[in-house]
């Protein structure tokens, strides 16, 4: 390292460094930066202070990776009543999205996979020019769902519902339109694409169990993207559903209910990763009568939620890999950046605590496609976060979010 080099260094000496990586923490441990990336890290009496490097004393706290939400929603919703959210207003809606990716940054969830609606691209651009403060967002901008699916207006006459530029879903019926709507959205520069190949919980009239979309079609999807090196989303919450998806190459599962053996199966025969996100339907099953929560889907969500967290302990038995995510918009019943997905994994599903810091961290980050975060590494970007309590010891330690840091840099909480 050159004399240079070292006075534009940052020092972190960290009291105990999850990595996100290793299955054991590193006590009294020494994170490099340069450039806003991890220069080097390890045991402290190993790592000298470069000339002239800041140093940033965490010698007192834990010290993880920057929190990874791998499928959420930043459309501003503050209802999930269907009407609210078919005449929210863009603009609107962007402003308010404003302030929860404060409020996610401050919670320590340093990078997002934002899963379908209509102003992820001009958040992204926002936040990488530095205009707001934010997380970096992976957005998949608009989904795509068969008409009748999970994304489609089931409350509204057929002749009313258009691919209408404000709301957040496509609806394509054919190979060919398949096709042509995923090249429209590749143009546009997304990082994902998030397709329904089941039925779902806030789609009044169809079921979990039912199969969306062709083989063909979700073949398609995937062909189209994956030539540019764009992963696939599969919105799954029926094993057909599921199967169906990743038989044609999808490369992580949303939700997972119903997973069976030949789902698991086909997750090591292709390497898809699971994001469970049990929480979003957790929270709907108990939202009780004054929710915004329409009460159909409070019955489905109540039906499903057993069979969820059976298929998410399968998954886990089984060795599948599994991604932190909330599914939550920033309603009142389903908060952005909180932490109750880390207790539902390590509470009902049986994930270590190390593990499910793992599920927000290095394997979310495969999950997004990007191993450059994720992980206290060199090379990856410095996103770290400072903790006041251990969550070796509790999980719940995670809400003791005392300092965040991206790129290096201090995020103002």
């Amino acid at each position: 390292m050159t004399a240079d080099a070292e006075g534009d260094s940052i020092v972190f000496d960290c009291g105990l460094l999850v990595d996100g990586l290793a299955d054991e923490p590193i006590a009294d441990a020494r994170v490099v930066v340069r450039d806003g990336l991890v220069d080097a890290v390890g045991p402290r009496d190993g790592i000298e202070v470069p000339e002239g490097a800041r140093v940033v004393d965490h010698s007192e706290q834990i010290v993880l990776p920057g929190l990874i939400d791998a499928h959420l929603h930043i459309n501003g919703w503050r209802s999930l009543r269907p009407f609210d959210m078919l005449t929210l207003d863009v603009v609107l809606g962007t402003a308010r999205a404003t302030n929860d990716l404060r409020t996610l940054l401050g919670a320590g969830f340093t990078s997002i996979r934002d899963c379908g609606g209509p102003t992820g691209l001009g958040l992204r651009q926002a936040v990488e020019e530095g205009e707001i403060p934010g997380p970096r967002i992976y957005t998949s901008w608009k989904s795509f769902s068969q008409t009748a699916g999970h994304a489609d207006a089931h409350y509204l006459p057929h002749e009313w519902v258009t691919n209408d530029p404000n709301h957040g879903r496509v609806l394509t019926d054919s190979v060919d339109e398949a096709r042509k709507e995923v090249r429209k959205h590749l143009r546009e520069g997304v990082d994902l694409i998030k397709i329904m190949t089941s039925g779902g919980m806030l789609s009044q009239k169809d079921h979990p169990d039912h199969a969306h979309y062709t083989e063909a079609e979700i073949a398609t999807f995937t062909e189209e993207a994956h030539r540019l090196d764009v992963p696939v989303a599969s919105h799954a919450e029926g094993t057909e559903g599921i199967n169906r998806a990743l038989r044609n190459g999808v490369d992580t599962i949303e939700h997972g209910i119903g997973i069976d053996d030949e789902s698991i199966e086909l997750f090591h025969e292709t390497g898809a990763i699971l994001v469970p996100t049990l929480q979003a339907i957790y929270r709907n099953a108990v939202a009780g009568p004054d929710s915004d929560v329409p009460e159909w889907s409070q019955k489905k969500s109540a039906a499903a939620h057993e069979e969820h967290l059976e298929s998410i302990r399968r998954a886990y038995e089984a060795d599948v890999p599994i991604a932190h995510a909330s599914d939550c918009g920033g309603t009142e019943d389903h908060p952005l950046g909180t932490y109750l997905e880390f207790e539902l994994l390590v509470d009902e599903v049986g994930l270590s605590e190390m593990e499910a810091i793992q599920s927000a961290t290095s394997v979310a980050a495969r999950a997004l496609h990007d191993e450059s975060i994720g992980a206290i590494e060199p090379g990856r970007h410095a996103d770290l976060i400072a903790l006041e309590e251990n969550p070796l010891d509790d999980i719940t330690a995670l809400e003791t979010v005392s300092s965040v840091y991206k790129d290096g840099e201090p995020v103002d909480l």
